[in-house]
C-alpha cells in the first residue's frame, strides 16, 4: 500500500538517493552529477512557494518514490504549463506506485491552476515511462532526436502532453 503525501524536508535525503541512482546508473535523466542536498531543499521551497506539488510515496515505512511538477519554461507566457517528474526507487516498480504518484501530481497541478503538463521522457529503450504517461491520458507531442549525450551514447527525448480540465 502506498501513501502519497506532500514531501517535507525530512524526506529529501531519500528523494536525493533515489534520484542519484537514476543520475549515475541510467539515462532517464540528463543530469550527470547528483544534485547536492541544498538543491533539493531549494526545489522544495520554490515549488511550495509556487503552489506546485512535490509529493512522496511511502510504503513499508520507506520512501518508495517521489513526483513533482516544475515550471516548463521560465518565460512568463509559459506560467500555466509545467513539466512532471516521477521517480521510483529501485525495486519499487510494477506495483502501481508510479501511476498513483502521477495521478496525485496531476491533481495538484489542477488545484494550482495549471493548464498543460509536459513530460520529457528520455528514450532509454524501455517503454515504462511512456506507458505510465499514456495510461494517465498523456499524448505524444513530438520527438527530439539526439539531444542528449550520456554514458557514451546519443539519446532522443519523447515529448508527451496532458491538458488539465
Amino acid at each position: 500500500m502506498l501513501t502519497v503525501r506532500p514531501a517535507g524536508a525530512g524526506d529529501l535525503a531519500a528523494v536525493a538517493a533515489i534520484y542519484a541512482h537514476y543520475v549515475t546508473e541510467t539515462v532517464a535523466t540528463f543530469d550527470e552529477t547528483p544534485p547536492a542536498a541544498e538543491a533539493w531543499h531549494a526545489r522544495l521551497d520554490d515549488l511550495g512557494a509556487r503552489g506546485l506539488p512535490f509529493l512522496v510515496g511511502e510504503a513499508e515505512g520507506r520512501i518508495a518514490g517521489y513526483a513533482y511538477a516544475a515550471p516548463w519554461r521560465p518565460k512568463p507566457a509559459y506560467r500555466h504549463s509545467v513539466e512532471d517528474s516521477v521517480y521510483l526507487g529501485p525495486g519499487w516498480g510494477g506495483r502501481g506506485f508510479g501511476a498513483a504518484l502521477l495521478r496525485a501530481v496531476l491533481d495538484g497541478c489542477a488545484q494550482a491552476g495549471m493548464r498543460q503538463v509536459v513530460a520529457v521522457i528520455a528514450d532509454t529503450g524501455s517503454d515504462a515511462s511512456v506507458a505510465l504517461h499514456r495510461s494517465a491520458g498523456f499524448t505524444e507531442a513530438g520527438r527530439l532526436t539526439g539531444v542528449g549525450y550520456k554514458h557514451g551514447k546519443w539519446i532522443d527525448t519523447l515529448l508527451m502532453q496532458y491538458t488539465l480540465g
